[in-house]
């Protein structure tokens, strides 16, 4: 699938790990004081765990002296009714046990409850921080980042921080404690069983060390394989009608197998080497199990060990392993982690736009908009226009022509202060836009684009989106205008109707005729229209060009023309041409001009005549 643009982060190493480290902390350190509860019930949890098997083992020791001293009263011809087992030191251990284990599972369940809420807090934070911080990102940065790019940051890489902080931090914490408790625990039974079970420890790092990056490297190539397979049922479903038409299902099908049989094989390897790692530690665990077992009960028949001491040892070394494999577990996971944080570093860094620090003088003038000496370009060496004036009159209509890539959004971007100028001023009302805030100048302005903009909701509300405030029957007035009502009636659910995510359920260019009411709604001093009807009927044509004439009526707009014999009324033209302004003037001055507006005016009449005849 097409969806996110990055690679799984579990693939990738952090360019600057202990800083990211020490910065997600410092992020962390407004729930400093929950953090620390929460590790102070984690680590308590760990110890009342790690204690129990020994005082466990007092109460197996009690019953085997008991039954030693029984053997050795009856031997010396004592008749017993039963063993002389001090069942009131046992039970009493048995209750130190019980409390023990009953109070480990409750500050458990305590830790991971807050740990829980502060990890949902600070990634609501984050994503909180990074939804502000988009919206004063300059436009370059959507131009220069994929949509994928960025949706991966914002979902894929908060879930694994929020994912990690919720489990991971406290497994961290959980798994070094009782690596360290367990080995106090086994060093106070005995040192020399302790060197024994030490000894298995390098071997099953051994073990982790040789399998894991063998198996890593081929769910590398699945997660490969898996993306290409997506990709190719993707791209076979949506186009399956070209395929058809051309005869190339047995193709596909062959190509689909060819690569299937490879994400087949490089699952299976990827599986089956993953999966040796367990039973290799078990393996690892149970020799030294065995070898602890056979030390231990030659020890305790000689007197130097008891024998719940032993059974106590037994019980640490099988969970002396385990934080060991979960460390080595954890860190890959932690490093997925510190990779997704780097990410959203990353933008929250990015430069954002400033406020304007150099404008210009007010001056009294007639014109709604004017261009005063503007330099601009994207990059310092590549300037766009380099000294542009120009007037727009209120009520006038002011058409920006040229090829495809001639750079006409250019202006649209110059006018709603998506990018600001190098030098000159753009004027509103004789105001310098830069003393506006952006989102006090756009209001002055709407836009009805070639990409129709609608959200997943119903008519209404999309329509609604054009001015917040408006009532029904501003709504209602509005699809009137915009010759929207007609067809919305006749759907079953009428204005209720739930556009689709692509809004696919009505044609493009009821679409289009929905764009054009919500800009009625808004009721812009000043509006920019992209005229691209190529996908439409001829019919709705007619109607989205009616409803865009009584749209532009007694308002200052600017029209990117597609088709130059819609513009001839217009007021001003602007051509453009390699992302620069060639000329400007209506449509008589620049025929007769014979330029670049000319030839561009007459090659398109002549495929229009050729096209009809």
């Amino acid at each position: 699938m097409h969806g996110h643009g990055t690679k799984d982060p579990l693939n990738r190493k952090a360019k600057n790990f202990w800083k990211t480290t020490f910065r997600l902390i410092k992020y962390m350190s407004p729930w400093k004081w929950g953090l620390l509860l929460v590790i102070i019930f984690a680590i308590s949890s760990v110890i009342f765990q790690t204690v129990t098997p020994k005082i466990l083992g007092q109460a197996t020791t009690e019953i085997f002296n008991g039954v030693l001293l029984g053997y050795k009263q009856m031997k010396a011809g004592q008749h017993l009714t039963h063993l002389p087992i001090d069942l009131d030191a046992i039970k009493h251990i048995l209750l130190i046990v019980g409390s023990f284990y009953a109070l480990a599972a409750v500050l458990s369940f305590a830790q991971q409850l807050i740990m829980a809420n502060i990890s949902q807090k600070i990634v609501y934070r984050l994503r909180k921080d990074l939804k502000e911080k988009m919206q004063r990102l300059p436009i370059s940065y959507y131009d220069t980042h994929s949509n994928g790019d960025i949706m991966s940051r914002a979902v894929n890489d908060m879930d694994n921080i929020g994912g990690t902080l919720q489990q991971s931090l406290t497994q961290l914490v959980t798994s070094s404690v009782t690596f360290i408790a367990v080995l106090i625990m086994m060093l106070s039974i005995s040192w020399k069983l302790t060197l024994i079970a030490c000894i298995t420890i390098p071997l099953g790092l051994v073990t982790v060390a040789v399998v894991a990056p063998r198996s890593q490297k081929h769910f590398a190539a699945q997660q490969k394989s898996l993306g290409q397979l997506n990709n190719f049922v993707e791209e076979d479903y949506a186009g399956h009608t070209v395929v058809k038409t051309f005869n190339k299902a047995d193709d596909m099908i062959a190509e689909f197998e060819a690569e299937n049989e490879r994400y087949y094989k490089a699952s299976w390897k990827a599986q089956f080497i993953s999966g040796l790692i367990m039973p290799l530690m078990n393996l690892v665990k149970n020799i030294g199990y065995v070898l602890v077992a056979v030390v231990g009960g030659i020890q305790v028949s000689n007197g130097t060990i008891t024998l719940g001491n032993v059974q106590a040892f037994l019980q640490y070394v099988n969970q002396f392993t385990q934080p060991i494999t979960q460390l080595a577990n954890l860190a890959n996971t932690i490093q997925a982690t510190i990779v997704s944080a780097e990410r959203i570093f990353e933008v929250l860094d990015e430069p954002e736009m400033h406020p304007a620090t150099e404008t210009k003088p007010d001056i009294q003038t007639d014109a709604k908009l004017e261009f005063d000496h503007v330099k601009f370009g994207y990059t310092d060496d590549k300037i766009l226009m380099d000294d542009f004036s120009f007037k727009a009159m209120p009520g006038q209509k002011i058409a920006i022509v040229g090829p495809t890539g001639a750079g006409k959004t250019t202006l649209i971007n110059l006018l709603e202060r998506f990018y600001d100028i190098n030098a000159g001023a753009i004027r509103l009302d004789g105001k310098d836009t830069r003393k506006f805030t952006r989102e006090d100048l756009r209001g002055h302005f709407s836009m009805v684009l070639q990409d129709t903009w609608l959200f997943t909701g119903t008519i209404y509300d999309n329509i609604k989106y054009g001015r917040e405030n408006a009532t029904k029957e501003d709504v209602i007035r509005a699809a009137k205008a915009a010759h929207v009502d007609a067809f919305v009636r006749q759907l079953p659910d009428g204005y209720d109707t739930v556009l689709n995510e692509e809004a696919s359920n009505i044609s493009q260019g009821q679409r289009q005729l929905i764009t054009i009411a919500r800009a009625f709604l808004a009721d812009p001093e000043i509006l920019i229209l992209d005229e691209a009807t190529s996908s439409v009927d001829t019919r709705t044509e007619v109607l989205i060009q009616q409803a865009m004439e009584r749209l532009l009526q007694a308002r200052t707009s600017f029209v990117v023309a597609h088709r130059l014999s819609t513009i001839k009324d217009a007021d001003n033209i602007i051509v453009m041409d390699h992302g620069s302004i060639v000329e400007t003037g209506d449509h008589q001055a620049l025929m007769a001009k014979g330029g670049f507006y000319a030839d561009l005016y007459n090659s398109q009449f002549a495929d229009e005549i050729a096209a009809q005849g």
